[in-house]
């Protein structure tokens, strides 16, 4: 799927909507290691960016997005509208991100 046809918005200009094919979802749960915890907590003595965690979140985003790209292609989509990220605490240290959207076909005007 080419990632220039995923958005937040709900429609794509230059394209019609041609079938919505419904939900679709990658979700993955993450928790930090205990070397990444002390390196982070060493990075807040600092002060600033804890890129430690930052990084975890990233990859995090990425791999639910990559998962949600997934699930539309087994459905045929060829595009995904009003994508969104939710991200929930499963237990401490355990988190789940969420990115989901809406999964389409669309064809160009």
């Amino acid at each position: 799927m080419d990632k220039k046809l995923v958005t937040t918005a709900f429609d794509l200009h230059g394209y019609t909507i041609v079938e919505n094919l419904g939900l679709v979802r990658g979700i993955i749960v993450r928790s930090r290691s205990i070397v990444g915890n002390i390196g982070a907590g060493l990075q807040s003595i600092v002060g600033g960016n804890i890129s430690i965690y930052t990084d975890l979140c990233e990859t995090a985003r990425e791999d639910s997005f990559e998962l949600m790209l997934e699930h539309a292609a087994e459905l045929g989509a060829n595009a995904i509208i009003g994508v969104r990220y939710d991200a929930n605490e499963v237990s401490q240290g355990i988190t789940e991100v969420l990115c989901y959207g809406t999964a389409v076909r669309v064809e160009k005007n």
